[in-house]
């Protein structure tokens, strides 16, 4: 039976990629302090599922790699900031080889998302949407961006059951 200040660990990331989704779906930003509770989150939360320290380092290094790849997509205007962080956060947790996982169901949650905002930005939802509240009729407006911390939230908590802490929780 896992403990329960294990499971209110690792059940850190659920809520906080939720908290980011829902931030970047509203604002079209995700606030420093969720990729930063998450990555400070990891470590007490992977030693309480007895994560042992090969374990860790090789989490860190998925972690690395992610923000690495999240600065260069960030530099090639394709992520924000805050999605870069939060992928790399994300990363961190699922350790390898589940941060594949995590990144397929990332990309096909952004297909879904991308499409999506297609119909909301077309001729027949979008005057509809501007009659809505104001962050609907922002995700709307041509102009804007694609919120994809949504997608990645999703990627999150699809991967996350598999994921050595998620698995710990008995998902």
């Amino acid at each position: 039976m896992i403990e329960p200040i294990a499971a209110a660990l690792a059940l850190l990331l659920p809520a906080l990629v939720v908290t980011a989704a829902a931030s970047d779906a509203a604002t079209f930003r995700i606030p420093n302090w969720i990729p930063m509770a998450l990555a400070a989150a990891f470590v007490p939360a992977a030693l309480a599922q007895g994560l042992g320290g090969l374990a860790l380092g090789l989490h860190a290094l998925v972690g690395v790699i992610a923000l690495v790849v999240g600065m260069l997509l960030f530099a090639l205007r394709w992520i924000g900031g805050g999605d870069a962080k939060l992928m790399a956060a994300a990363a961190l947790w699922m350790g390898w080889p589940d941060v594949a996982t995590f990144l397929a169901f990332a990309a096909l949650a952004g297909g879904g998302l991308a499409l999506g905002l297609l119909m909301l930005r077309g001729p027949m939802m979008r005057p509809l949407a501007q009659t809505g509240p104001r962050w609907v009729a922002r995700l709307a407006d041509p102009k804007e961006g694609v919120p994809y911390g949504v997608a990645l939230a999703v990627g999150a908590l699809a991967a996350f059951p598999a994921s050595p802490l998620g698995a710990g929780l008995g998902f």
